[in-house]
């Protein structure tokens, strides 16, 4: 059973939320489980995410987007963190969420919102991808049982500005 559950958040939930929660499920196990959600679920997963998240190798077919407001219900998984991960729904009045978990910003620019070739909006959603693998491996390497809250919250920060 994990130990740490973990949301990401995003507006939509079809990108970037979607990507994190599939590899945080891939890296982060058996330790951890992560979900993600929208404050404005948009109830579809962009094909482009899909495609990103099978090219690394990773399941995508239990991803769906949903609302956040799955998560803020008593019987709810208690959420040890929660990560914001488009600038929208850093700057929303977030539910209050069972346990009080950490929260953090790691803003990943939108790869959805790229206008382009086919090319530039693959490189976009690689791009987004890449930034989120990259700070989930940070995070999984603290040493989370030998920190106290402030401390662990301002590495979660600092992860977030990598």
């Amino acid at each position: 059973m994990a130990n740490y559950s973990v949301l990401f958040l995003c507006t939509g939930n079809s990108a970037r939320s979607i990507m994190g929660e599939a590899i945080m499920n891939r890296k982060g196990a058996p330790h951890f489980m992560a979900y993600s959600a929208g404050s404005r679920a948009s109830g579809i997963v962009r094909p482009e995410a899909i495609h990103q998240i099978e090219k690394a190798g990773l399941s995508a077919s239990t991803l769906r987007s949903k609302s956040w407001d799955e998560f803020s219900t008593p019987d709810s998984p208690p959420l040890h963190f929660v990560f914001t991960v488009c600038d929208n729904a850093a700057n929303e009045l977030c539910p209050v969420w069972p346990g009080q978990p950490i929260t953090a910003h790691w803003g990943i620019p939108d790869p959805a919102a790229v206008k382009g070739t086919p090319e530039e909006i693959e490189r976009a959603f690689s791009k987004a991808f890449a930034a989120l693998d990259r700070r989930i491996s940070l995070f999984l390497c603290l040493p989370l049982a030998s920190l106290d809250s402030f401390a662990l919250q301002r590495e979660v920060d600092n992860i977030g500005m990598q």
